[in-house]
C-alpha cells in the first residue's frame, strides 16, 4: 500500500482543475481503503473493479461526491477465496472525475497467499520419527552404530518389566495347580482306591487356581 495504513491515496485537482493523481500500482493482501482527497472544486468520483478484482473484492461505493476541500473513504473489502485458491489475482481499479472527463487505472494485485493454511504432515507429529514397535539404530556424529533401541515390548535387551510382571502374577496358580495334581495322585496310589477327602481337596486347589487365573 501508499502507506502504513492500509490506504490508496487518489489526489483530486491538485495540479489544476479536473487533474488526478494516483500510484500506478499496487499490491495489497488485505481489505483496505481509497482515500480520495479533493484539493479543489467540487466533482463527482467513479470506482470501478474489472472482471477479475470483482471475483475476490467489492467496492463499499462506486459513485461518490467529493465536495470542494473534502475528503471521501471509499472502503475495498477483499474476500477470502471460497475454492481454496489462494494464487495472487491482478487486474486494474479504474478512477474517473467529471463524469468520465479524467481517468486513472491502477494495476492492482491482490495476492492471499500468505493466508493459506499451512498443511503440516501427520508423520511430523509422531515421537521418534513415527513407526509403532520398530527397531531403531542409533548413531555417533561419525555416522557408527551405537547401539539398538527397541519399544516396550522388550524384544531385544532382555525381558520388559510388563512381562516379568505377568510371569509373577501366574505363578500362585501354577503353584495351586501342582499341589491339586500332588493331592489327586495322593488320593488314589496308596491304597488303589480314591481317597475322598484328598479328592477333594485336589478338587477345590484346582478350582482356586481356575479363579485365580480368571480374576488377574
Amino acid at each position: 500500500m501508499t502507506d502504513a495504513t492500509d490506504r490508496l491515496v487518489v489526489d483530486i485537482n491538485q495540479d489544476g482543475a479536473r487533474s488526478l493523481a494516483a500510484p500506478a500500482s499496487v499490491t495489497v493482501d488485505r481489505s483496505f481503503t481509497v482515500d480520495l482527497r479533493n484539493h479543489g472544486m467540487a466533482t463527482h468520483v467513479h470506482l470501478h473493479l474489472d472482471d477479475a478484482l470483482s471475483t475476490v473484492a467489492r467496492l463499499s461505493n462506486a459513485n461518490l461526491y467529493v465536495s470542494s476541500e473534502d475528503s471521501r473513504r471509499v472502503q475495498v473489502n477483499v474476500f477470502e477465496p471460497e475454492d481454496g485458491e489462494y494464487e495472487p489475482v491482478t487486474g486494474r481499479l479504474k478512477i474517473a472525475i467529471a463524469y468520465g472527463q479524467e481517468t486513472r487505472f491502477v494495476d492492482l494485485t491482490i495476492d492471499l497467499s500468505s493466508h493459506e493454511p499451512v498443511n503440516v504432515d501427520p508423520d511430523l507429529a509422531t515421537p521418534n520419527g513415527g513407526g509403532d514397535g520398530a527397531e531403531r539404530t542409533a548413531a555417533r556424529p561419525d555416522g557408527t552404530a551405537t547401539g539398538t533401541a527397541t519399544d516396550v515390548s522388550g524384544t531385544a535387551g532382555g525381558s520388559s518389566p510388563l512381562a516379568r510382571s505377568r510371569t509373577v502374577k501366574l505363578l500362585p496358580a501354577v503353584l495351586l495347580g501342582l499341589v491339586a495334581v500332588g493331592l489327586a495322585a495322593a488320593a488314589v496310589v496308596p491304597a488303589g482306591t480314591p481317597n475322598l477327602s484328598l479328592g477333594g481337596l485336589a478338587v477345590a486347589a484346582a478350582v482356586l487356581a481356575a479363579a485365580y487365573l480368571l480374576l488377574t
